[in-house]
């Protein structure tokens, strides 16, 4: 089964967090898709993987750059897993069908939003069910992510 991690966002926003996610992805030799739940989004994420760090960038593209074989980070708002990714990455509330074919999930969530928390808690339950393996992480004041008691 897939490992899901929740990633509760309370110190920084997804701006701070996801890149940081996914350098340590990156880190590991592993690919991602990061899927969101629009074509807006996902040219917004594609900006901020260019300009989040004055030192450098990730490596990245989405349907509109193409060649996903090439990309180690792949970022859609569809269902899809055109890069051979081993990492999942949920954002703004996006879903997935296909979780059973990663060896990890992370669903990131805003927790100032009463409707994103409502979600995720749909969805940790829709998830234990299916038998997956859950973890919690929430950001302390500093925002580092520890590890909390689901």
């Amino acid at each position: 089964m897939t490992e899901v991690r929740f990633y509760h966002l309370t110190t920084t926003g997804l701006d701070r967090a996801l890149p940081q996610l996914l350098e340590k992805t990156l880190e590991r030799g592993k690919r991602a898709v990061v899927m969101a739940r629009s074509e807006e989004r996902v040219e917004w994420l594609c900006g901020l993987l260019w300009t989040y760090d004055d030192r450098g960038f990730l490596p990245h593209g989405s349907a509109r750059d193409g060649h996903a074989e090439a990309q180690p980070v792949w970022i859609t708002e569809k269902d899809e897993n055109p890069n051979g990714a081993a990492y999942l990455f949920l954002t703004d509330g996006a879903t997935s069908a296909q979780i059973d074919n990663y060896e990890l999930c992370a669903l990131l969530f805003d927790g100032g939003d009463q409707e994103a928390l409502t979600a995720a808690r749909a969805q940790w339950k829709e998830l234990k069910a299916a038998g997956h393996t859950l973890s919690y992480w929430q950001q302390d004041a500093r925002g580092r992510w520890s590890k909390q008691q689901g």
